[in-house]
């Protein structure tokens, strides 16, 4: 089975508050932490990473904290997943066909990379701002049917 690791999941929620509060200043770790449920241990596993792709920024003392790198509309899903995963192939060979002696006549080949532009292009159409909108959908009709 295809599943995305926790290190995109967490990815994901940690983006999603940093676009929550954009361009409100840098947000302190423990309160993403509490509002995401995610420790601050595993959190400060996933930023590396994040900053070094360019999505993240930190900065030190009195207004630590981290905010997005760019506008929620200019992030995907893509970025993050590919920066916490690495590539979106499903099979190695389709990124490196040199590492399989059957590529040139491979059946399936075709398949993992047609498999591979699918879930790339899925990805990119859903930005930080799409899944803000979402959330609040959600809340929304949460709060509807809690009455």
């Amino acid at each position: 089975m295809m599943r995305l690791s926790t290190k995109s999941r967490y990815g994901a929620r940690l983006m999603i508050d940093l676009a929550s509060h954009y361009g409100k200043g840098n947000i302190l770790l423990k309160d993403i932490a509490r509002r995401q449920e995610i420790s601050v241990g595993y959190l400060e596993h996933l930023l590396p990473p994040l900053k070094a792709a360019g999505l993240v920024t930190s900065g030190r003392g009195a207004h630590g904290g981290y905010a997005l790198a760019k506008s929620p509309s200019k992030i995907n899903l893509k970025d993050i997943v590919e920066t916490m995963e690495g590539s979106l192939a499903p099979v190695r060979c389709v990124d490196n066909p040199a590492l399989c002696h059957r590529t040139n006549y491979c059946i399936t080949i075709d398949v993992w990379k047609e498999l591979k532009e699918n879930i790339t292009r899925t990805l990119e159409s859903i930005t930080l701002q799409d899944l803000l909108g979402r959330r609040k959908e959600k809340l929304e009709t949460s709060l509807i049917y809690n009455i």
